[in-house]
């Protein structure tokens, strides 16, 4: 038993990572719509913008 615990902390904490990893505690989906949501704001803002003039 003593030489499988190492292997075996391992294994256990190779289940601890995350499998669609992203920069702020996002997952890629996710951050992927906020671009997309931050991208249409945008093209209101201006569309918006231009109505004004």
């Amino acid at each position: 038993m003593p030489r499988a615990a190492p292997l075996l902390l391992l294994l256990a904490l190779s289940g601890c990572g995350s499998s669609d990893p992203a920069q702020g505690g996002l997952s890629r989906g996710e951050a992927r719509q906020l671009d997309e949501a931050a991208a249409a704001i945008d093209v209101n803002a201006m569309d918006n913008k231009e109505t004004a003039q």
